[in-house]
C-alpha cells in the first residue's frame, strides 16, 4: 500500500498544509529506472557526440542515390542508425525533463536534443526530393537487383506518394532546421503550465488544507462534497485566467505554424496535412464529428440523470465527474491495482502477462506525483528502451483505468518492437488510442463479470459512462474546437483569449444540453489541454475508443490472437487496413453506431441497477 504521506508529503491528519515531495524524496521502487536508457550521462553524452560526427558525414551521401542499389541501401541504413541513435537520446532527455520540469539541467538537456534532432532532419533534407527523381522504374530495378531492399519498400512507396507535397532540398533542409523554432509555442505551454503556475491551497473532504495540483484536482471532482468540488474547480480556473492572454498567444502562434506548415507543402488545409501523414481519410474526422452530434441527445440525458440522482437543482461543471453511485469500500493503492490489472489482463494470454509483470518488476513506471512533475500521464520509449509509463497516482479507480490504459499503449510498443525491424517498429497515432482503450473496456468487463454487488456494478458501471463521456464525446467537442481555431487563423481571424472563450463556452453548451449550467470558468478550459498543441490528435481518442469497444467484444467472444496480431503490425501496413485486418472498418460510420448502442444499453441498466436498490 501507498503511504499517503509519501503521495503528499507531510502527516495526512493534520490541519497544516500538505505539499508535494521533492523529486529527491519519492522512493526509488516508485521512480522509473533510466539507466536502462543510459547508465549514466557520460553514455547520453557519448551518443550526442556520435550522432554530431554522423551528421558531418552525411553530405558524401548526397548524389550517390543515382549510383546503384548498395548505395540506396547505404544511405536509408544510415538513415535509420542515425535516427535510432537521436531518438533514443530523445526519449531520455525528454523523461528526464518531465519528472521534474523544475530541473533547469535537464530542461537543457531536452533542449540540446531537440535542436539535434533538427539538425539530423536538415542533414538528410536531400534525400526525400532525390528519391523522387530516381523515379519508379529505377527503383523496381534496384528492388531486383538486391532483395534486401525490398523490405524497405512501404517506406519507399510512402515517400514516393507524397510527391506533391515535397519541396526542394534547400526548402526542406529550411522546413527541418526551423523544426525546434516551430515547437517553441508547445514548449511555452509546458513549462507554463507544468512548472510556473502556482495553485491556491484547498479544503479537501477532510477539512485539510492541501496544495491544489493537476493530479489533486482530478481526485477532488470526484469528492461527494459540494463545495470542496466547487473550490477546487474556480481555484484551479482562477490561476488560468491570470494567464490567459500568454495561453492564448501561445496557442494561436502553434496553430499558425500549422497552417504555414501544410500551405507550405500544397495541402488544402491543416487538417489534410495533419492527417494525409498516416493516410486517414479527413471524412473519418468529418464522420465522428458528425455521428456525435447526432448522438447529443444520450449525453444531454445523462446529464439530465446526473442531476436527478444527485438531488441538484442545476448540474454545475464541476458535478460532471463525483459517482453518482456510492464509492467502493476498496482504496485502489497502486500495489492492489496492478494485481486487478494483472487478472484483467489475463484474457490476452501468457505471454502478455509476463511482459506486464515485467513492467511491474523492472520500474518501467514512475508512479506518484512530485513537485514539477509533468502532469498527466502517458506512455514513452522506443525501439532500444523499455516503453516506459509516467502516472501521477490517485488511489482511486480512474488511476486503476489509467494504469491499464497506459500499459495498453506500453504494451503495444512493445510487441512491434519486438516483431518488426526499427523501420516498421513505430505505429500511427491514429492507431495507438486502440491498443489503450480496449484495454480499458476489458478491465471494466472484468469488473462487472466480478461482482455480485450491485452498488458496485453500478460504481463501474458509471465509470464506463463517464469514460465514454469524457473520451468519446469530450474528445470530440476537442476535436471540433481544434478545427475551428485552424480556420479562424487560416481566415485571417484573431485568436485572443477573448474569441477562444466565447467559443469554447458556446461549444461546451451544445454537447451538454439544457440540463447543463455553463460555468463562466468552463471557458477556460482549453488553456489547459496540452493536446491542443498535438496537431489533429484529440480526435483519435474517440474513433479509437469506439474500435476498441467493438474490440474487446471480439476479445471476449472469439480469444486474442487476430487483436494480438494487430499489436504485432507496427506500421508495417496502412492503420486503416491494420485495423480494418483485426475486424473494425473505420471507413464506415458503423464502429461508432454500434459504440453509441454499448453507452444507451449501459445507461439503461445503470438506471435498472438504481432502481433495484431504492427498493
Amino acid at each position: 500500500m501507498i503511504n499517503k504521506e509519501i503521495l503528499l508529503g507531510g502527516n495526512a491528519m493534520s490541519n497544516e498544509i500538505t505539499k508535494l515531495r521533492n523529486r529527491s524524496e519519492v522512493p526509488e521502487e516508485l521512480k522509473w529506472d533510466l539507466t536502462k536508457v543510459y547508465q549514466n550521462e557520460n553514455e547520453f553524452t557519448e551518443d550526442i557526440n556520435k550522432i554530431q560526427e554522423e551528421i558531418k558525414i552525411v553530405g558524401k551521401l548526397k548524389g550517390t542515390l543515382f549510383d546503384s542499389s548498395t548505395a540506396l541501401k547505404k544511405i536509408l541504413k544510415t538513415y535509420f542508425a542515425v535516427e535510432r541513435m537521436t531518438v533514443k537520446a530523445y526519449v531520455y532527455a525528454s523523461m528526464l525533463s518531465d519528472q521534474d520540469t523544475n530541473n533547469k539541467k535537464n530542461q537543457g538537456l531536452f533542449s540540446q536534443v531537440q535542436q539535434l534532432y533538427a539538425k539530423v532532419a536538415a542533414a538528410f533534407a536531400w534525400f526525400e526530393p532525390e528519391l523522387l527523381t530516381l523515379g519508379q522504374t529505377k527503383l523496381d530495378e534496384y528492388y531486383s537487383e538486391d532483395s534486401e531492399l525490398v523490405g524497405y519498400k512501404k517506406y519507399i512507396d510512402e515517400i514516393m506518394a507524397k510527391k506533391d507535397h515535397l519541396l526542394s532540398e534547400k526548402e526542406e533542409k529550411l522546413l527541418a532546421g526551423a523544426s525546434d523554432i516551430f515547437a517553441t509555442p508547445e514548449n511555452i505551454f509546458g513549462i507554463l503550465n507544468n512548472a510556473d503556475l502556482k495553485f491556491p491551497t484547498v479544503t479537501d473532504e477532510k477539512g485539510n488544507q492541501v496544495e491544489l495540483s493537476h493530479g489533486l484536482y482530478g481526485k477532488l471532482l470526484e469528492s461527494g462534497n459540494r463545495e470542496v468540488r466547487k473550490n477546487a474547480f474556480q481555484g484551479l480556473y482562477k490561476t488560468y485566467k491570470q494567464f490567459e492572454n500568454t495561453f492564448a498567444t501561445s496557442l494561436a502562434a502553434h496553430v499558425h505554424t500549422h497552417n504555414f506548415q501544410a500551405t507550405t507543402r500544397n495541402y488544402p488545409d491543416a487538417i489534410s496535412a495533419a492527417l494525409g501523414a498516416n493516410d486517414i481519410p479527413v471524412s473519418v474526422y468529418d464522420t465522428l464529428v458528425e455521428r456525435v452530434n447526432k448522438h447529443l441527445d444520450l449525453l444531454h440525458r445523462y446529464v439530465k440523470i446526473r442531476k436527478k440522482l444527485l438531488q441538484l437543482n442545476s448540474v454545475h461543471m464541476y458535478d460532471l465527474y463525483t459517482p453518482i453511485t456510492k464509492l467502493p469500500e476498496e482504496e485502489y493503492t497502486y500495489q492492489n491495482s496492478k494485481k486487478i490489472a494483472l487478472e484483467s489482463l489475463s484474457v490476452f494470454g501468457a505471454d502478455y502477462i509476463q511482459i506486464v509483470e515485467e513492467a511491474f518488476k523492472s520500474r518501467w513506471i514512475d508512479v506518484v506525483e512530485n513537485t514539477g512533475k509533468r502532469s498527466g500521464a502517458y506512455s514513452s520509449g522506443m525501439f532500444d528502451t523499455p516503453p516506459y509509463i509516467l502516472l501521477n497516482w490517485q488511489d482511486n479507480l480512474e488511476s486503476l483505468f489509467t494504469l491499464v490504459h497506459e500499459m495498453g499503449h506500453s504494451m503495444h510498443s512493445y510487441l512491434s518492437n519486438h516483431n518488426q525491424p526499427y523501420h516498421y517498429s513505430d505505429y500511427s497515432i491514429f492507431v495507438a488510442e486502440i491498443a489503450s482503450t480496449t484495454n480499458e473496456n476489458i478491465l471494466t468487463q472484468y469488473l462487472l463479470d466480478h461482482s455480485d454487488d450491485l452498488q458496485f456494478k453500478a460504481y463501474v458501471l458509471n465509470h464506463y459512462l463517464d469514460g465514454f463521456k469524457g473520451t468519446v464525446y469530450r474528445q470530440t467537442q476537442f476535436a471540433e474546437f481544434e478545427r475551428w481555431l485552424h480556420d479562424q487563423d487560416k481566415k485571417g481571424l484573431p485568436l485572443t483569449s477573448q474569441e477562444l472563450n466565447n467559443k469554447y463556452a458556446d461549444l461546451n453548451k451544445h454537447y451538454y444540453g439544457p440540463a447543463i449550467t455553463n460555468d463562466p470558468e468552463i471557458a477556460l478550459e482549453w488553456s489547459r489541454i496540452p493536446h491542443f498543441y498535438y496537431n489533429f490528435y484529440v480526435y483519435q481518442y474517440a474513433t479509437g475508443f469506439a474500435a476498441a469497444s467493438a474490440l474487446a467484444s471480439k476479445i471476449i467472444k472469439e480469444g486474442p490472437d487476430s487483436y494480438l496480431r494487430f499489436l504485432k503490425s507496427g506500421s508495417s501496413a496502412l492503420p486503416i487496413d491494420v485495423v480494418k485486418e483485426a475486424g473494425v472498418d473505420m471507413t464506415k460510420p458503423d464502429y461508432l453506431d454500434d459504440a453509441f448502442v454499448v453507452f444507451e444499453q449501459r445507461l439503461n441498466e445503470l438506471e435498472n441497477i438504481l432502481e433495484k436498490l431504492k427498493r
